[in-house]
């Protein structure tokens, strides 16, 4: 199998990505950074993201795998490298599939189309924004506020969680609207929750003219010609390698709440 290394850069990682490379290379598997198959990610989240949109080209045929030396490492289950070397060459890790954003991104009547693992937010860089905001090709809403973040079921533990939306198991198909410091008035009404969108719907945003900024996942870009932005359900999903138990809500806790948060064998959709 080719595999390549993606390392946040630091010492410790860079230390860590050169032995993946050589107990790999000496047990048979080729190094191929280029095409590989099974993307090994030595950092933290951060560099998770950065993995997957240096491969979103190939994201059907490539799958994911973190070992973290971050601080959270909420896409890694291994912090042992030696463990997680063993489970590769013992064939002992199955694979999952997770949700992804798709956005379909209008200016100047040229439509681009992106991915986004954790979320896509667009928001005012002078003062507040106003949105008119459409499900399913009907009106729904007059958004004015700083701006609205859409995440996927794994980034819902991100941004999303900071603004008050919730917490979404990863299984699940859909996509999550949360606003941004929104305004109610007798003008500018909005439902003052997060809706979660299902796979097949989708959500229209129509931004009012303005100097917006765009970010989808780590990478952010200003835009003064904006004129709709459509997300909904990917239909392609990123693969990550897993041990046969990965307790999703047991993640949760030890991110959030507590550090001895013991881990339990069960099974993924749990």
């Amino acid at each position: 199998m080719d595999f390549a290394v993606i390392s946040r850069g630091d010492v410790l990682s860079e230390k860590r990505k050169g032995h993946v490379i050589d107990v790999l290379t000496t047990k048979g598997y080729t190094h191929n950074q280029a095409h590989p198959q099974m993307v090994i990610v030595v950092g933290g989240d951060g560099t998770v993201l950065r993995a997957f949109h240096t491969y979103q080209a190939m994201i059907e045929r490539v799958c994911f795998i973190a070992y973290n030396t971050g601080h959270l490492g909420f896409y890694s289950e291994w912090d042992d490298v030696d463990a997680l070397l063993k489970a590769i060459t013992e064939d002992k890790l199955i694979t999952v599939e997770y949700p992804l954003v798709q956005v379909e991104l209008t200016e100047e009547q040229q439509t681009r189309r992106l991915l986004a693992l954790n979320d896509f937010t667009v928001k005012g860089i002078r003062g507040s924004v106003q949105v008119d905001v459409e499900l399913n090709n009907r009106s729904f809403e007059s958004f004015k506020g700083d701006g609205l973040c859409i995440s996927s079921p794994s980034g819902s533990t991100g941004y999303n969680k900071s603004l008050g939306g919730a917490i979404v198991h990863p299984s699940l198909e859909m996509i999550q609207l949360s606003e941004i410091a929104s305004i109610n008035n007798r003008v500018y009404r909005t439902i003052g929750s997060s809706l979660v969108i299902p796979k097949g719907h989708t959500l229209t945003l129509h931004p009012q003219p303005n100097t917006y900024t765009v970010s989808v996942d780590h990478a952010t870009f200003q835009t003064e010609h904006l004129q709709k932005v459509t997300c909904s359900v990917a239909t392609e999903r990123i693969q990550f390698l897993r041990c046969e138990s990965f307790p999703f809500w047991s993640r949760v806790k030890e991110a959030f709440i507590a550090l001895d948060c013991p881990k339990t064998e069960q099974a993924e959709g749990e």
